[in-house]
Protein backbone atom coordinates (compact mmCIF):
# COMPACT_ATOMS: atom_id res chain seq x y z
CA UNK A 1 0.00 0.00 0.00
CA UNK A 2 1.46 3.40 -0.76
CA UNK A 3 0.35 5.93 1.81
CA UNK A 4 0.31 9.64 1.11
CA UNK A 5 2.65 12.13 2.11
CA UNK A 6 2.23 15.98 2.87
CA UNK A 7 5.80 16.54 3.34
CA UNK A 8 7.90 14.51 1.35
CA UNK A 9 10.07 17.35 0.16
CA UNK A 10 12.68 18.06 3.25
CA UNK A 11 9.89 18.16 5.29
CA UNK A 12 8.63 21.27 4.55
CA UNK A 13 4.95 21.76 3.38
CA UNK A 14 6.14 25.01 1.48
CA UNK A 15 8.76 22.92 -0.95
CA UNK A 16 6.62 20.26 -1.04
CA UNK A 17 4.01 22.20 -2.55
CA UNK A 18 6.18 23.96 -4.73
CA UNK A 19 7.34 20.74 -6.38
CA UNK A 20 3.63 19.57 -6.46
CA UNK A 21 2.51 22.64 -8.37
CA UNK A 22 4.89 22.11 -11.21
CA UNK A 23 2.61 20.21 -13.16
CA UNK A 24 -0.06 22.56 -13.18
CA UNK A 25 2.80 25.43 -14.24
CA UNK A 26 3.98 23.19 -16.52
CA UNK A 27 0.45 22.94 -18.65
CA UNK A 28 -0.37 26.44 -17.80
CA UNK A 29 3.18 28.02 -19.33
CA UNK A 30 2.88 25.57 -22.64
CA UNK A 31 -0.83 26.61 -23.03
CA UNK A 32 -0.57 30.36 -22.34
CA UNK A 33 2.97 31.03 -22.92
CA UNK A 34 4.47 28.81 -25.48
CA UNK A 35 1.39 28.87 -26.97
CA UNK A 36 1.76 25.01 -27.51
CA UNK A 37 -0.99 22.48 -28.81
CA UNK A 38 -3.52 21.86 -25.76
CA UNK A 39 -2.61 17.99 -26.83
CA UNK A 40 0.99 18.12 -26.64
CA UNK A 41 0.88 20.54 -23.76
CA UNK A 42 -1.44 17.91 -21.68
CA UNK A 43 1.27 15.04 -22.36
CA UNK A 44 4.51 16.66 -21.40
CA UNK A 45 2.37 18.16 -18.28
CA UNK A 46 1.31 14.58 -17.44
CA UNK A 47 5.39 12.91 -17.88
CA UNK A 48 5.66 15.98 -15.31
CA UNK A 49 3.22 14.89 -12.92
CA UNK A 50 4.25 11.21 -13.21
CA UNK A 51 7.94 12.05 -12.55
CA UNK A 52 7.25 14.51 -9.42
CA UNK A 53 4.69 11.83 -7.85
CA UNK A 54 7.77 9.22 -8.19
CA UNK A 55 10.66 10.85 -7.60
CA UNK A 56 9.60 13.52 -4.76
CA UNK A 57 6.15 11.83 -3.41
CA UNK A 58 7.84 8.30 -3.88
CA UNK A 59 4.95 6.83 -5.08
CA UNK A 60 6.16 3.37 -6.61
CA UNK A 61 6.45 3.84 -10.39
CA UNK A 62 3.72 1.17 -11.68
CA UNK A 63 1.17 2.70 -8.97
CA UNK A 64 2.24 5.88 -10.26
CA UNK A 65 0.85 4.69 -14.06
CA UNK A 66 -2.05 2.71 -13.22
CA UNK A 67 -3.11 6.34 -11.72
CA UNK A 68 -2.99 7.49 -14.84
CA UNK A 69 -4.31 4.55 -17.21
CA UNK A 70 -7.74 5.03 -14.64
CA UNK A 71 -7.74 8.92 -15.30
CA UNK A 72 -7.02 8.03 -19.20
CA UNK A 73 -9.60 5.49 -18.95
CA UNK A 74 -12.48 8.49 -17.39
CA UNK A 75 -11.19 10.87 -20.22
CA UNK A 76 -12.20 8.30 -22.95
CA UNK A 77 -15.46 6.90 -21.02
CA UNK A 78 -17.71 8.93 -19.77
CA UNK A 79 -16.13 11.74 -21.02
CA UNK A 80 -15.42 11.93 -24.52
CA UNK A 81 -17.94 9.03 -25.07
CA UNK A 82 -20.92 11.91 -24.18
CA UNK A 83 -18.85 14.11 -26.82
CA UNK A 84 -18.44 12.18 -29.80
CA UNK A 85 -21.97 10.89 -29.78
CA UNK A 86 -23.34 14.11 -29.22
CA UNK A 87 -21.40 15.66 -32.26
CA UNK A 88 -22.12 12.55 -34.57
CA UNK A 89 -26.06 13.81 -34.34
CA UNK A 90 -24.84 16.91 -35.10
CA UNK A 91 -23.06 15.29 -38.16
CA UNK A 92 -26.22 13.82 -39.32
CA UNK A 93 -28.45 16.85 -39.40
CA UNK A 94 -25.41 18.37 -41.16
CA UNK A 95 -25.36 15.73 -44.46
CA UNK A 96 -29.15 15.52 -44.34
CA UNK A 97 -29.19 20.02 -44.71
CA UNK A 98 -32.35 19.38 -41.82
CA UNK A 99 -29.64 21.79 -39.91
CA UNK A 100 -29.79 24.24 -42.72
CA UNK A 101 -33.46 24.22 -41.95
CA UNK A 102 -33.36 24.28 -38.37
CA UNK A 103 -31.24 27.57 -38.75
CA UNK A 104 -33.96 29.44 -41.18
CA UNK A 105 -36.61 28.06 -38.35
CA UNK A 106 -35.00 30.33 -35.78
CA UNK A 107 -34.90 32.93 -38.22
CA UNK A 108 -38.84 32.85 -38.49
CA UNK A 109 -39.06 33.05 -35.08
CA UNK A 110 -38.59 36.73 -34.92
CA UNK A 111 -37.85 39.47 -37.03
CA UNK A 112 -36.01 41.56 -34.17
CA UNK A 113 -32.06 40.60 -34.19
CA UNK A 114 -31.99 41.78 -30.55
CA UNK A 115 -34.42 38.50 -29.79
CA UNK A 116 -32.89 36.32 -32.51
CA UNK A 117 -29.43 36.73 -30.66
CA UNK A 118 -31.23 35.20 -28.04
CA UNK A 119 -32.73 32.04 -29.26
CA UNK A 120 -29.72 31.58 -31.57
CA UNK A 121 -26.81 31.98 -28.70
CA UNK A 122 -28.16 31.73 -25.43
CA UNK A 123 -31.01 29.32 -25.91
CA UNK A 124 -30.03 27.13 -28.62
CA UNK A 125 -26.17 27.74 -27.56
CA UNK A 126 -27.33 26.39 -24.76
CA UNK A 127 -28.81 23.38 -26.16
CA UNK A 128 -25.86 22.79 -28.05
CA UNK A 129 -23.70 22.85 -24.94
CA UNK A 130 -25.66 20.40 -23.32
CA UNK A 131 -25.18 17.83 -26.31
CA UNK A 132 -21.90 18.81 -27.45
CA UNK A 133 -20.00 21.49 -25.61
CA UNK A 134 -16.04 21.61 -25.92
CA UNK A 135 -16.12 24.87 -28.62
CA UNK A 136 -19.45 23.72 -30.83
CA UNK A 137 -21.98 26.03 -29.26
CA UNK A 138 -19.56 29.05 -30.36
CA UNK A 139 -18.59 27.79 -33.38
CA UNK A 140 -22.57 26.85 -34.69
CA UNK A 141 -24.03 29.46 -33.35
CA UNK A 142 -21.75 31.89 -34.50
CA UNK A 143 -22.35 31.20 -37.75
CA UNK A 144 -26.12 30.84 -37.77
CA UNK A 145 -26.27 35.02 -36.56
CA UNK A 146 -23.90 35.53 -39.59
CA UNK A 147 -26.02 33.84 -41.73
CA UNK A 148 -28.80 35.55 -40.32
CA UNK A 149 -27.35 39.35 -40.81
CA UNK A 150 -25.22 39.97 -38.01
CA UNK A 151 -21.67 41.56 -38.89
CA UNK A 152 -19.02 38.59 -38.17
CA UNK A 153 -17.38 40.45 -34.81
CA UNK A 154 -20.67 40.91 -33.54
CA UNK A 155 -21.94 37.45 -34.03
CA UNK A 156 -18.41 35.67 -32.43
CA UNK A 157 -18.40 38.33 -29.14
CA UNK A 158 -22.17 37.26 -28.82
CA UNK A 159 -21.56 33.98 -29.26
CA UNK A 160 -18.92 33.89 -26.94
CA UNK A 161 -20.36 35.97 -24.25
CA UNK A 162 -23.89 33.59 -23.99
CA UNK A 163 -21.54 30.33 -24.16
CA UNK A 164 -21.49 30.74 -20.21
CA UNK A 165 -24.47 29.91 -17.92
CA UNK A 166 -24.66 26.58 -19.31
CA UNK A 167 -21.10 25.84 -19.44
CA UNK A 168 -20.40 23.91 -15.67
CA UNK A 169 -23.26 21.14 -17.02
CA UNK A 170 -22.63 20.84 -20.66
CA UNK A 171 -22.15 17.77 -22.44
CA UNK A 172 -24.60 16.03 -20.38
CA UNK A 173 -22.86 16.59 -17.32
CA UNK A 174 -19.29 16.29 -18.23
CA UNK A 175 -17.61 18.94 -16.06
CA UNK A 176 -19.26 17.81 -12.72
CA UNK A 177 -19.44 14.16 -13.19
CA UNK A 178 -15.79 14.70 -13.72
CA UNK A 179 -15.54 17.17 -10.26
CA UNK A 180 -17.65 15.04 -8.25
CA UNK A 181 -15.15 11.68 -9.53
CA UNK A 182 -11.62 14.16 -8.56
CA UNK A 183 -13.26 15.30 -5.28
CA UNK A 184 -14.80 11.60 -4.24
CA UNK A 185 -18.50 13.95 -3.13
CA UNK A 186 -21.71 12.82 -4.27
CA UNK A 187 -22.78 14.25 -7.64
CA UNK A 188 -26.44 14.91 -6.75
CA UNK A 189 -24.84 17.33 -3.87
CA UNK A 190 -21.95 18.82 -6.07
CA UNK A 191 -24.72 19.67 -8.80
CA UNK A 192 -27.43 21.13 -6.72
CA UNK A 193 -24.48 23.52 -5.09
CA UNK A 194 -23.46 24.44 -8.84
CA UNK A 195 -27.07 24.59 -9.70
CA UNK A 196 -27.52 27.40 -6.74
CA UNK A 197 -24.91 29.37 -8.17
CA UNK A 198 -24.56 29.32 -12.87
CA UNK A 199 -28.28 30.36 -12.36
CA UNK A 200 -28.10 33.89 -11.09
CA UNK A 201 -25.48 34.11 -13.91
CA UNK A 202 -28.53 33.20 -16.40
CA UNK A 203 -30.38 36.10 -15.21
CA UNK A 204 -27.76 38.75 -16.10
CA UNK A 205 -26.50 37.34 -19.41
CA UNK A 206 -29.61 37.71 -21.74
CA UNK A 207 -29.76 41.38 -20.45
CA UNK A 208 -25.78 41.74 -21.40
CA UNK A 209 -26.43 40.60 -24.35
CA UNK A 210 -29.11 42.49 -25.93
CA UNK A 211 -27.00 45.26 -24.90
CA UNK A 212 -24.26 43.92 -27.11
CA UNK A 213 -26.67 43.43 -29.84
CA UNK A 214 -28.08 47.12 -29.98
CA UNK A 215 -26.39 49.13 -26.35
CA UNK A 216 -29.04 51.44 -24.50
CA UNK A 217 -31.65 51.20 -27.21
CA UNK A 218 -31.79 47.25 -26.97
CA UNK A 219 -31.72 47.12 -23.21
CA UNK A 220 -34.90 49.51 -23.39
CA UNK A 221 -36.86 47.97 -25.90
CA UNK A 222 -35.94 44.59 -25.48
CA UNK A 223 -35.78 44.00 -21.62
CA UNK A 224 -38.57 42.11 -20.91
CA UNK A 225 -38.05 39.37 -23.09
CA UNK A 226 -34.55 39.56 -22.12
CA UNK A 227 -35.49 39.41 -18.45
CA UNK A 228 -38.51 36.51 -19.27
CA UNK A 229 -35.76 34.09 -21.06
CA UNK A 230 -33.17 34.26 -18.37
CA UNK A 231 -35.52 33.66 -15.78
CA UNK A 232 -36.80 31.15 -16.50
CA UNK A 233 -33.02 30.00 -17.62
CA UNK A 234 -32.35 29.91 -14.67
CA UNK A 235 -35.61 28.26 -12.95
CA UNK A 236 -34.99 24.89 -15.14
CA UNK A 237 -31.45 25.03 -14.51
CA UNK A 238 -31.99 25.38 -10.77
CA UNK A 239 -34.71 22.75 -10.79
CA UNK A 240 -33.13 19.96 -12.58
CA UNK A 241 -29.85 20.11 -11.01
CA UNK A 242 -31.22 19.86 -7.36
CA UNK A 243 -33.77 17.66 -8.35
CA UNK A 244 -34.24 16.18 -11.69
CA UNK A 245 -30.94 15.33 -13.20
CA UNK A 246 -27.16 17.33 -13.57
CA UNK A 247 -27.35 15.64 -17.48
CA UNK A 248 -30.64 16.98 -18.04
CA UNK A 249 -30.16 20.74 -16.59
CA UNK A 250 -28.97 22.72 -19.58
CA UNK A 251 -31.71 20.49 -21.74
CA UNK A 252 -34.47 21.66 -19.81
CA UNK A 253 -33.46 24.96 -19.24
CA UNK A 254 -32.88 25.80 -22.92
CA UNK A 255 -36.09 24.45 -23.57
CA UNK A 256 -37.62 26.74 -20.73
CA UNK A 257 -35.77 29.58 -21.95
CA UNK A 258 -37.17 29.59 -25.57
CA UNK A 259 -40.55 29.12 -24.61
CA UNK A 260 -40.38 32.10 -22.32
CA UNK A 261 -39.24 33.85 -24.86
CA UNK A 262 -41.50 32.55 -27.48
CA UNK A 263 -44.33 33.40 -25.53
CA UNK A 264 -43.54 37.27 -24.79
CA UNK A 265 -45.70 38.89 -27.46
CA UNK A 266 -43.17 41.80 -28.01
CA UNK A 267 -40.66 39.09 -29.01
CA UNK A 268 -42.99 38.21 -31.85
CA UNK A 269 -42.92 41.82 -33.31
CA UNK A 270 -40.07 42.47 -35.81
CA UNK A 271 -38.10 44.87 -34.97
CA UNK A 272 -37.86 48.61 -36.51
CA UNK A 273 -36.36 49.47 -39.25
CA UNK A 274 -33.65 51.54 -37.94
CA UNK A 275 -32.62 48.89 -35.44
CA UNK A 276 -32.79 46.44 -37.88
CA UNK A 277 -30.59 48.71 -40.02
CA UNK A 278 -27.83 49.39 -37.15
CA UNK A 279 -27.94 46.06 -36.13
CA UNK A 280 -27.72 43.54 -39.04
CA UNK A 281 -24.67 45.44 -41.10
CA UNK A 282 -23.80 41.83 -42.74
CA UNK A 283 -25.03 40.04 -45.31
CA UNK A 284 -27.64 37.69 -45.02
CA UNK A 285 -27.56 34.05 -46.28
CA UNK A 286 -29.72 33.60 -49.64
CA UNK A 287 -31.61 31.07 -48.52
CA UNK A 288 -33.83 32.69 -45.39
CA UNK A 289 -36.25 33.09 -47.17
CA UNK A 290 -37.14 29.67 -48.66
CA UNK A 291 -39.77 28.06 -47.08
CA UNK A 292 -38.90 24.44 -46.13
CA UNK A 293 -42.26 21.62 -45.95
CA UNK A 294 -43.78 21.63 -42.07
CA UNK A 295 -42.39 18.16 -42.07
CA UNK A 296 -39.14 18.51 -42.66
CA UNK A 297 -39.25 21.04 -40.24
CA UNK A 298 -40.72 18.79 -37.41
CA UNK A 299 -37.38 16.16 -38.53
CA UNK A 300 -35.17 19.28 -38.42
CA UNK A 301 -35.91 19.44 -34.52
CA UNK A 302 -36.74 15.63 -34.13
CA UNK A 303 -32.64 14.83 -33.02
CA UNK A 304 -32.97 16.96 -30.15
CA UNK A 305 -36.48 16.37 -29.16
CA UNK A 306 -34.97 12.50 -29.33
CA UNK A 307 -32.79 13.56 -26.88
CA UNK A 308 -34.64 14.82 -24.48
CA UNK A 309 -37.33 11.94 -24.78
CA UNK A 310 -34.41 9.28 -23.90
CA UNK A 311 -33.22 11.40 -21.08
CA UNK A 312 -36.30 11.67 -19.50
CA UNK A 313 -37.26 8.33 -19.74
CA UNK A 314 -34.05 7.29 -18.52
CA UNK A 315 -34.77 8.99 -15.18
CA UNK A 316 -37.93 6.94 -14.49
CA UNK A 317 -36.83 5.47 -11.04
CA UNK A 318 -37.47 1.65 -12.40
CA UNK A 319 -36.01 2.52 -15.65
CA UNK A 320 -33.22 4.10 -13.47
CA UNK A 321 -32.14 1.11 -11.54
CA UNK A 322 -32.89 -0.91 -14.56
CA UNK A 323 -29.97 0.71 -16.88
CA UNK A 324 -28.09 1.44 -13.48
CA UNK A 325 -28.20 -2.67 -13.03
CA UNK A 326 -25.67 -2.84 -15.92
CA UNK A 327 -22.65 -0.78 -13.83
CA UNK A 328 -19.78 -2.84 -13.74
CA UNK A 329 -17.10 -1.80 -10.47
CA UNK A 330 -13.72 -3.06 -10.98
CA UNK A 331 -10.62 -3.43 -8.11
CA UNK A 332 -8.68 -1.15 -10.24
CA UNK A 333 -4.85 -3.41 -11.06
CA UNK A 334 -2.10 -2.26 -9.70
CA UNK A 335 -3.17 0.29 -7.28
CA UNK A 336 -3.50 0.48 -3.29
CA UNK A 337 -3.84 3.99 -2.30
CA UNK A 338 -4.29 5.92 1.22
CA UNK A 339 -4.93 8.85 2.60
CA UNK A 340 -2.42 10.76 4.84
CA UNK A 341 -4.89 9.68 7.39
CA UNK A 342 -4.59 5.63 6.23
CA UNK A 343 -7.59 5.51 4.89
CA UNK A 344 -7.90 4.05 1.02
CA UNK A 345 -8.68 6.29 -1.61
CA UNK A 346 -11.51 6.07 -3.85
CA UNK A 347 -9.34 5.46 -6.54
CA UNK A 348 -8.47 2.11 -5.80
CA UNK A 349 -12.02 1.26 -7.06
CA UNK A 350 -13.11 1.80 -11.36
CA UNK A 351 -16.80 1.99 -11.67
CA UNK A 352 -18.18 1.57 -15.47
CA UNK A 353 -21.71 2.65 -15.84
CA UNK A 354 -22.23 1.12 -19.33
CA UNK A 355 -25.37 1.71 -20.46
CA UNK A 356 -26.95 4.49 -17.93
CA UNK A 357 -23.93 7.12 -19.32
CA UNK A 358 -24.84 9.92 -20.68
CA UNK A 359 -22.82 9.12 -23.98
CA UNK A 360 -24.30 5.72 -24.15
CA UNK A 361 -27.93 7.27 -24.28
CA UNK A 362 -26.95 9.96 -26.71
CA UNK A 363 -25.61 7.17 -28.79
CA UNK A 364 -29.28 5.84 -29.03
CA UNK A 365 -30.74 8.72 -29.85
CA UNK A 366 -28.10 8.84 -32.59
CA UNK A 367 -29.71 5.59 -33.96
CA UNK A 368 -32.80 6.72 -33.58
CA UNK A 369 -32.31 10.43 -35.60
CA UNK A 370 -30.48 8.19 -38.29
CA UNK A 371 -33.62 6.20 -39.07
CA UNK A 372 -35.78 9.57 -38.35
CA UNK A 373 -33.68 11.89 -41.12
CA UNK A 374 -33.04 8.99 -43.56
CA UNK A 375 -29.52 8.35 -43.08
CA UNK A 376 -28.13 4.96 -44.38
CA UNK A 377 -26.88 2.44 -41.84
CA UNK A 378 -23.43 2.83 -43.55
CA UNK A 379 -23.17 6.40 -43.97
CA UNK A 380 -24.02 7.18 -39.95
CA UNK A 381 -21.39 4.16 -39.51
CA UNK A 382 -18.78 6.98 -41.82
CA UNK A 383 -20.13 9.72 -39.97
CA UNK A 384 -18.95 8.24 -36.56
CA UNK A 385 -15.71 7.12 -37.74
CA UNK A 386 -15.72 10.69 -38.90
CA UNK A 387 -16.13 12.33 -36.17
CA UNK A 388 -14.01 10.51 -34.04
CA UNK A 389 -11.06 11.51 -35.99
CA UNK A 390 -12.08 15.31 -36.35
CA UNK A 391 -11.67 14.96 -32.16
CA UNK A 392 -8.87 12.92 -32.11
CA UNK A 393 -6.54 15.67 -30.39
CA UNK A 394 -9.49 16.59 -28.58
CA UNK A 395 -9.40 13.10 -27.11
CA UNK A 396 -5.84 12.74 -26.39
CA UNK A 397 -5.96 16.44 -24.52
CA UNK A 398 -9.10 15.43 -22.29
CA UNK A 399 -7.32 11.50 -21.90
CA UNK A 400 -3.87 13.87 -20.71
CA UNK A 401 -5.22 16.24 -18.62
CA UNK A 402 -7.71 13.30 -16.56
CA UNK A 403 -4.62 11.47 -16.27
CA UNK A 404 -2.48 14.23 -14.77
CA UNK A 405 -5.25 14.71 -12.45
CA UNK A 406 -5.54 11.23 -11.47
CA UNK A 407 -1.88 10.83 -10.97
CA UNK A 408 -1.74 14.58 -8.65
CA UNK A 409 -4.54 13.68 -6.61
CA UNK A 410 -3.34 9.70 -5.43
CA UNK A 411 0.31 10.57 -5.42
CA UNK A 412 -1.00 13.35 -2.86
CA UNK A 413 -0.08 15.84 -4.48
CA UNK A 414 -3.31 17.96 -4.75
CA UNK A 415 -3.75 17.12 -0.92
CA UNK A 416 -0.26 19.18 -0.43
CA UNK A 417 -1.05 22.21 -2.44
CA UNK A 418 -4.84 22.04 -0.62
CA UNK A 419 -2.82 22.43 2.96
CA UNK A 420 -0.83 25.24 1.71
CA UNK A 421 -3.49 26.97 -0.11
CA UNK A 422 -5.74 26.56 3.13
CA UNK A 423 -3.49 29.50 4.33
CA UNK A 424 -5.63 31.82 2.98
CA UNK A 425 -8.45 30.97 5.13
CA UNK A 426 -11.43 33.54 4.78
CA UNK A 427 -10.13 34.60 1.55
CA UNK A 428 -9.58 31.41 0.01
CA UNK A 429 -13.65 31.68 -0.97
CA UNK A 430 -13.24 34.55 -2.61
CA UNK A 431 -10.45 33.62 -4.75
CA UNK A 432 -11.60 30.19 -5.42
CA UNK A 433 -13.84 31.03 -7.91
CA UNK A 434 -10.68 32.82 -9.70
CA UNK A 435 -8.91 29.59 -10.10
CA UNK A 436 -11.48 27.68 -11.89
CA UNK A 437 -11.81 30.79 -14.12
CA UNK A 438 -8.21 30.88 -14.60
CA UNK A 439 -7.97 26.92 -14.90
CA UNK A 440 -10.85 27.30 -17.98
CA UNK A 441 -9.14 30.10 -19.71
CA UNK A 442 -6.04 28.34 -20.00
CA UNK A 443 -7.84 24.89 -21.00
CA UNK A 444 -10.67 25.95 -22.99
CA UNK A 445 -12.73 23.38 -20.85
CA UNK A 446 -14.78 23.42 -17.65
CA UNK A 447 -14.08 19.80 -17.34
CA UNK A 448 -9.96 20.20 -17.74
CA UNK A 449 -10.48 22.54 -14.77
CA UNK A 450 -12.53 20.47 -12.48
CA UNK A 451 -9.97 17.47 -12.98
CA UNK A 452 -6.89 19.82 -12.31
CA UNK A 453 -8.45 21.88 -9.45
CA UNK A 454 -11.09 20.44 -8.01
CA UNK A 455 -9.28 18.11 -5.31
CA UNK A 456 -7.04 20.82 -4.16
CA UNK A 457 -10.18 22.72 -3.89
CA UNK A 458 -11.49 20.15 -1.61
CA UNK A 459 -8.37 19.99 0.49
CA UNK A 460 -7.55 23.28 1.27
CA UNK A 461 -11.60 23.87 2.01
CA UNK A 462 -11.00 21.86 4.74
CA UNK A 463 -8.08 22.25 6.15
CA UNK A 464 -9.86 25.90 6.27
CA UNK A 465 -13.16 25.16 7.68
CA UNK A 466 -14.90 25.84 4.77
CA UNK A 467 -17.63 23.84 2.75
CA UNK A 468 -15.70 21.66 0.19
CA UNK A 469 -18.81 21.17 -2.07
CA UNK A 470 -19.01 25.09 -1.80
CA UNK A 471 -15.53 25.27 -3.35
CA UNK A 472 -15.49 22.93 -5.48
CA UNK A 473 -18.71 24.23 -6.99
CA UNK A 474 -16.96 27.05 -7.21
CA UNK A 475 -14.30 25.99 -9.42
CA UNK A 476 -16.87 24.81 -11.64
CA UNK A 477 -19.30 28.04 -11.96
CA UNK A 478 -15.67 30.62 -11.86
CA UNK A 479 -14.96 28.41 -14.42
CA UNK A 480 -17.59 28.63 -16.82
CA UNK A 481 -16.74 32.78 -17.02
CA UNK A 482 -13.35 31.92 -18.31
CA UNK A 483 -14.89 29.99 -21.27
CA UNK A 484 -15.27 33.38 -23.21
CA UNK A 485 -11.54 34.26 -23.14
CA UNK A 486 -9.95 31.00 -23.87
CA UNK A 487 -7.70 30.60 -26.76
CA UNK A 488 -9.15 27.74 -27.99
CA UNK A 489 -12.73 28.99 -27.98
CA UNK A 490 -11.37 32.78 -29.45
CA UNK A 491 -9.46 30.78 -32.33
CA UNK A 492 -12.48 28.33 -32.60
CA UNK A 493 -15.04 31.61 -33.33
CA UNK A 494 -12.58 33.61 -35.43
CA UNK A 495 -12.88 30.78 -37.47
CA UNK A 496 -16.40 30.15 -37.89
CA UNK A 497 -16.88 33.81 -38.79
CA UNK A 498 -13.91 34.29 -41.33
CA UNK A 499 -11.92 36.13 -38.55
CA UNK A 500 -8.47 34.34 -38.41
CA UNK A 501 -5.91 36.20 -36.95
CA UNK A 502 -7.99 38.40 -35.10
CA UNK A 503 -8.49 36.21 -31.85
CA UNK A 504 -6.68 39.70 -29.94
CA UNK A 505 -9.55 42.07 -31.21
CA UNK A 506 -12.38 39.48 -29.86
CA UNK A 507 -10.18 39.18 -26.76
CA UNK A 508 -10.42 42.78 -25.94
CA UNK A 509 -14.06 42.81 -26.66
CA UNK A 510 -15.02 39.99 -23.89
CA UNK A 511 -12.24 40.21 -21.35
CA UNK A 512 -14.47 43.10 -19.24
CA UNK A 513 -17.34 41.29 -19.02
CA UNK A 514 -15.68 38.17 -18.50
CA UNK A 515 -13.96 39.69 -15.42
CA UNK A 516 -17.01 41.79 -14.58
CA UNK A 517 -19.46 38.25 -14.05
CA UNK A 518 -16.38 36.82 -12.40
CA UNK A 519 -16.26 39.66 -9.33
CA UNK A 520 -20.03 38.94 -9.34
CA UNK A 521 -19.66 35.19 -8.64
CA UNK A 522 -17.21 35.67 -6.43
CA UNK A 523 -19.11 37.63 -4.13
CA UNK A 524 -21.81 35.20 -4.47
CA UNK A 525 -19.91 32.15 -3.12
CA UNK A 526 -18.05 34.34 -0.18
CA UNK A 527 -21.64 35.15 0.34
CA UNK A 528 -22.33 31.60 0.45
CA UNK A 529 -19.65 31.18 2.95
CA UNK A 530 -21.11 33.24 5.40
CA UNK A 531 -24.57 33.40 7.03
CA UNK A 532 -25.71 36.41 4.31
CA UNK A 533 -26.07 34.23 1.76
CA UNK A 534 -25.78 30.58 3.34
CA UNK A 535 -29.39 29.60 3.22
CA UNK A 536 -28.68 29.49 -0.26
CA UNK A 537 -27.10 26.16 0.23
CA UNK A 538 -28.54 22.62 0.14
Amino acid sequence: MYVQQLEPVAGSLGLSALVATLPLVTVLVLLGGVRLKAHLAGLIGLLTAVLVAWLAFRMPLGQTLSSAAQGAAFGLFPIMWIVVNALWVYRMTVRTRHFDILRRSFGRLSGDPRIQALVVAFCFGALLEALAGFGAPVAICSVMLVALGFEPVKAAVVALVANTAPVAFGAMGAPVVTLAQVTELPLDTVASVVGRQTPLLALVVPLLLVWLVDGRRGLREAWVPALACGFAFAVGQFVASNYVSAQLADIGAALLGAGALVAVPHARRPAAEPVRAAVLTGVRSDDLDEQDPPREVLRAYAPYALIVAIFSVAQIPVVKDWLAGATQTYDWPFLDVAGPDGDPMGGNVFTWPIVSTGGTLVLLAGVCTAVVLGVHARVAVREWAATVHELRFAILTVTSVLALAYVMNLSGQAATIGHFVAAAGAGLAFLSPVLGWFGVAVSGSDTSANALFGALQVSAARESGLSPELLAAANSSGGVLGKMISPQNLTIACAAVGLAGREGDLLRKVLPWSLGLLLVMCLIVVGQSTPVLEWMLP
